[in-house]
Order: C-alpha cells, then structure tokens, then sequence
C-alpha cells in the first residue's frame, strides 16, 4: 500500500516535465528571457521556469492529500500540509514578482522581508513545529519570532549561491533530499514524501536546466525551495541539522556581505570558453571555486561545469558529514522500506 505514496512524486515530476518546454517557448516569444551570462556570446534563456515546477509540486501535493483521505482515510496532517502550500504559493508570487521586475530592479530588500514575513503566517497561526529547543522552553519566541525568521533567512538566501548553470537546482536536490532521509528516520515519513515530490520536480527541472542552460529558476524557484528548506526543518524539529546542511549558504552569505551584497557571482569569460575570478577578492564561494581549481587543474583551465561540480561536492560533504555528527543511520533507511 505504501507504494501509492510515490504516486505524487510521480505525477509531480511528469507535470514539471512536460509544462516546461511550453513554459520555454511562451518565456521567449514574451520576452522573459535573459543572457547566459558565463558563456561567450551567451544565448538568450528563457526565465522564470520555477512557475513549472511549483505548479508539479502544487499537483503532486493535493495528490498526496487525496491518497491519504480516499484510500487511508487519514486526515493526520492535513493541516500543516495546507500551511505548507500556502506558505510555498505566497513565497512563489513574491519570487516571480521579483522575476517579472527583472534581476537588476526586483524588489527592494526592505518589501522582500516584509513580503516574506507575511509569507510566514500561515505557519505562525497553526503553532507549528515544537517551541522547546535544546531543552529550552521559548514559548511565543518560536512562532512568532524564530518561524518568520527561518522562512525570511533561508528563502532570501538561496538565491546567493546562484548564477551558473544548473548550480541552484542540483543545491536543492542535495538539500531536500539529505533532509528527506532525516525526516524519513524520525518518523515523519509525510514529510520526506513532501520533500521527495519537490526533489523529483526538481529533477524535471534539471533536465533543462543543465549546462547549456535553456531555462533559468529564477527566483520563483529559488525562493520556495529555501522556504520548503525552513519549512521541513521546522514541521520535522530538525532545525540543528538542516542549519548544519544550510552551512554553503552561511559561507555565501557572509562572503556577499563583505561585498555589501553588492558583488555579483558571475565569473570572467575568456575568448576560449574557461572563466576566470571577476575580482581580485573572493565574494563567494563560486569565486572560491574557481580559485581552488585554477590551482588545482594543471591546464589552469576552468569551466562554468566545473565550478558547479565543485561547490556541489562541498555540499554533499556536509550532509554527508552532517549525517556522522547527528548520529543519521542511513542504513537503517533499507530495514524501514523492506
């Protein structure tokens, strides 16, 4: 019976898949496209292809919700499911309003987490998650201060470590999927059947998205995905873990501030194709990279594929280390399926 679960993650993936060569096509012909930035002469890409894949995840949930309450007569959870769709929709239109204004205008920071504060509210109202950390009681704390901060923090973030082909979407799938396993373990099996219906829609994504790009995320998928981050992490009180997975964002984030948030993440373009350190100071981890393997490749020769592969080495790294230091028994995940 189980296997009726993988249903939507099944029809999420096929929604994403097939909406976004339409997407692709009707992107361009309107002009919601931009400039492959990390290539010579780089095309014109379509924009704003999160809109595919809010609108598979949207399906695969509401197929979820009709699995439990049709065949397991279950309504456990359906009211933090709803919190969760109506925060991932709210965030979604904040993230495709900051599309449509175009990259260089966008909302201002100030109307973001007002924006994303708002976004917030829906699991403030239901008191979700478990106001108790590290053994300390912090009461309203939680809801009211510690949830809109989450959502503001990891929404607003994921978009910094961004830029290069297929960097954001592969970052998501390492992410919600380590954090998957995590709720999988603790027995909120519910949750790793959300944070699996994103992955595969994500994985559709990929498809087009990969080097060469033909379709970008935006920040219509950029900033769910961060918030479904947050979200899991709260509804799954697994906020240690998933702020130890976060740790390429932090590292991001502190390097973006010591350019004011002013630098871009854009490399350099030679004539031959290889990118090179756009500053002389490194004001992120995709300008870390390329530094690393220019002293590492002994033809100095780097590519806009091999900064992603880098970095996201780096992230399974820490879930990989992330699952040793909170004790994750992966291996225990087999017993539990079989």
């Amino acid at each position: 019976m189980q296997i009726l679960l993988f249903i939507p993650i099944f029809f999420g993936f096929l929604l994403s898949l097939f909406a976004l060569p339409i997407w692709i096509k009707r992107a361009k012909k309107v002009g919601l496209a931009g400039k492959d930035m990390n290539k010579i002469n780089g095309g014109i890409v379509a924009e704003a292809g999160g809109v595919c894949v809010i609108m598979g995840f949207i399906l695969g949930l509401l197929t979820y919700i009709a699995v439990k309450t049709f065949y397991f007569q279950s309504y456990e959870d359906i009211i933090e499911i709803f919190s969760l769709m109506s925060v991932i929709l709210i965030v979604s239109f904040i993230g495709f309003t900051d599309d449509i204004l175009g990259w260089k205008i966008g909302l201002n920071k100030p109307i973001r987490i007002i924006f994303l504060i708002f976004a917030s509210l829906p699991l403030v109202v239901i008191n979700a998650g478990h106001s108790e950390i590290a053994g300390i009681e912090l009461g309203a704390i939680y809801p009211f201060l510690l949830i809109p901060l989450g959502i503001v923090g990891a929404a607003s973030t994921l978009n910094f470590l961004a830029g290069y082909n297929e960097l954001e979407t592969s970052q998501g799938i390492l992410i919600l999927s380590g954090l998957s396993v995590v709720t999988y373990l603790m027995g909120n099996r519910w949750l790793s059947i959300i944070g699996l219906v994103m992955v595969a829609c994500l994985f559709a994504f990929y498809i087009f998205n990969k080097h060469p790009a033909k379709v970008f995320p935006g920040d219509t998928l950029t900033y769910p995905v961060g918030a479904l981050i947050a979200i899991i992490a709260i509804l799954g009180d697994i906020e240690k873990i998933a702020i130890f997975f976060f740790i390429p964002y932090i590292l991001e984030t502190i390097l973006k501030a010591r350019g004011r948030l002013k630098k871009e993440s854009f490399a350099k373009v030679n004539e031959d194709g290889s990118i090179e350190m756009p500053y002389k100071k490194i004001y992120g981890l995709e300008h870390l990279a390329i530094y690393l393997l220019k002293k590492i490749k002994p033809n100095k020769k780097v590519y806009e594929k091999d900064v992603v592969h880098l970095i996201n080495l780096f992230q399974i790294l820490i879930i990989v280390l992330g699952f040793i230091i909170f004790e994750v028994d992966i291996l225990k995940i087999f017993s539990l399926m079989f």
